[in-house]
């Protein structure tokens, strides 16, 4: 396999924003050659000396170039739809990363065939700003150094964890891959109670984002604290804190009940989609 003696030839296929932003974070890193696959190429991606552009699978494969590994970032309804274009695209060795969301191993292997080292990954929308969460899930086939590779080059876009029971990546979705919109929800539902609260929209706006980006940050800050003790530090007893705690935290209506359910419903939608897709 040639990227275990030279520079790791990376193959891109799809340059949204997903793709668009790990492509950044590679070119950084400098230490990849990369080709990609897309249609309608951003024209600052086609100035660049550093990178190949191919508008088609078949430009790719017709230049005898083989790739080390596979970054699949095209949408999973149209994954069907790429995947004979791109197996030319495929020697015995490559590993084939896939992005898209909710397709599983068994999906892909039925694609590219199942004698390729194949990597599924869930990666979530902070990923955009180099903030992400990215899992990975292997099949049998992958060794130490496929998955490595996996790791690196996701570790580009945020944070990178390696599972290896694929039935887990349900539970994945639901929690990192869906998360940002819990979170969103909660910005939303903070804005609309500092507006029945008395405040203007622009002020219930800038408290309630600046008052969640900044707990996350601090939450990451420290890192090795839970996050009930984090909790603790901002209640006083008998505050107003804690009155609002009695409402978030009601045994059977609280903020912990509402997410546990709403996670559970997510992870049983993921459960049917995928029997959907084998």
């Amino acid at each position: 396999m040639t990227g275990s003696t030279a520079q790791p030839h990376v193959l891109l296929v799809g340059c949204g924003n997903m793709g668009g932003a790990m492509l950044k974070g590679w070119l950084q890193e400098g230490k990849y050659r990369i080709s990609v696959i897309d249609p309608h190429p951003a024209p600052e991606n086609t100035k660049r000396d550093d990178l190949e552009i191919y508008t088609s699978a078949d430009d790719f494969s017709q230049n005898g170039t083989q790739a080390d590994i596979v970054i699949l970032a095209v949408k999973p309804q149209i994954l069907a739809d790429v995947a004979p274009s791109i197996v030319p695209c495929l020697t015995e060795d490559t590993i084939i990363l896939s992005i898209a969301a909710g397709q599983p191993i068994k999906t892909l292997e039925n694609l590219f065939g199942a004698q390729h080292k194949i990597i599924r990954s869930m990666p979530n929308t902070p990923s955009q700003i180099g903030r992400g969460m990215t899992v990975l899930s292997p099949n049998g086939l992958c060794d130490e150094h496929a998955v490595a590779l996996a790791e690196e080059l996701m570790s580009s876009i945020g944070d990178v964890l390696v599972i290896e029971d694929e039935t887990l990546m349900n539970a994945v979705t639901a929690v990192s891959g869906s998360g940002p919109a819990y979170v969103f929800l909660l910005i939303e539902a903070l804005e609309s109670a500092a507006i029945s609260a008395g405040l203007s929209e622009e002020t219930a706006r800038r408290l309630a984002r600046r008052t969640i980006t900044g707990s996350a940050a601090l939450a990451a800050a420290n890192d090795d604290t839970d996050a009930a003790t984090l909790r603790q530090n901002v209640t006083s007893p008998g505050g107003t804190t804690e009155a609002a705690l009695d409402i978030l935290m009601e045994p059977q209506s609280g903020l912990v009940d509402l997410m546990d359910r709403a996670v559970q419903n997510a992870v049983q939608r993921g459960i049917d989609l995928g029997k959907k897709d084998t």
